[in-house]
């Protein structure tokens, strides 16, 4: 069975004290909780205040991207080996918004994903599709090639390390949520093809999230899917109420 996954990615919000207080804040209502994996992914600049705010709680910590070097001359870079050392245990890997605002290509991704695991680290590979991609009719090919190109060459025993999160990109900060049909359908394309690349045990045990304005309000519903195993939260990730609730929706 697999354990459901929520995570908050906070993007480039919140300042240190903001940071600190959202952090600590999640403890207080989530300290009971183990059912449910919970990951938060402040800004770089704070992920050792957040690590120290949440260093009593179950509550992992996550960065929102790194790069596929382990040191050098790459000015503005964060390595895997940093991410370690800060007490991460997650990295986001492939954004929407790293891919079509910022122009990482698919055989980046693929770098990042293969070093975070040989670092340590577990990889949260996002796919997903624009509007005009969807409107095409293109949605399987647009998803299947992300992720054939951000798993390859990854072994079975290292892909056990990744969760997958499908995003809809027309459905990240517009407020618009794919349905619960649209979301099941693409989750279990994903794990279909997963298990051709794979197997099916391996399929069967790879966590998938939905990423696309999730909120306390569709948080049920999205997770009754049978092949909606998480949620990767923006927005709503950023308010210690709504996120608090949405993972009790789940326990």
């Amino acid at each position: 069975m697999r354990k459901p996954f929520i995570a908050g990615n906070w993007k480039m919000n919140t300042n240190g004290a903001g940071a600190k207080a959202l952090a600590s804040g999640l403890v207080g209502q989530l300290s009971e909780i183990d059912s449910v994996d919970v990951a938060v992914c402040p800004p770089s600049v704070y992920l050792q205040s957040v690590a120290k705010a949440l260093s009593s709680s179950n509550i992992a910590l996550g960065a929102q991207n790194m790069y596929f070097e382990s040191n050098g001359a790459y000015t503005g870079e964060t390595s895997a080996e940093m991410l370690k050392d800060v007490c991460c245990t997650y990295v986001i890997v492939g954004h929407s918004e790293r891919r079509h605002v910022l122009g990482e290509t698919d055989e980046m991704v693929n770098k990042k994903v293969s070093t975070a695991i040989g670092a340590g680290l577990l990889p949260i590979l996002c796919v997903g599709e624009l509007l005009e991609q969807r409107q095409g009719e293109e949605t399987e090919a647009v998803v299947s090639r992300q992720i054939k190109a951000g798993l390859a060459g990854l072994s079975a025993e290292k892909v056990e390390a990744v969760t997958v999160a499908y995003e809809p990109v027309w459905a990240i900060g517009t407020g618009l949520t794919a349905t619960p049909e649209q979301a099941q359908e693409v989750h279990l394309m994903i794990r279909k093809l997963l298990a051709e690349i794979y197997s099916e045990s391996v399929a069967a045990d790879i966590r998938i999230q939905y990423g696309g304005s999730a909120k306390p309000g569709n948080t049920a519903e999205l997770m009754a899917c049978p092949d909606v195993d998480g949620l990767l939260v923006g927005g709503a990730s950023l308010k210690v109420d709504d996120f608090a609730a949405m993972i009790k929706t789940v326990v």
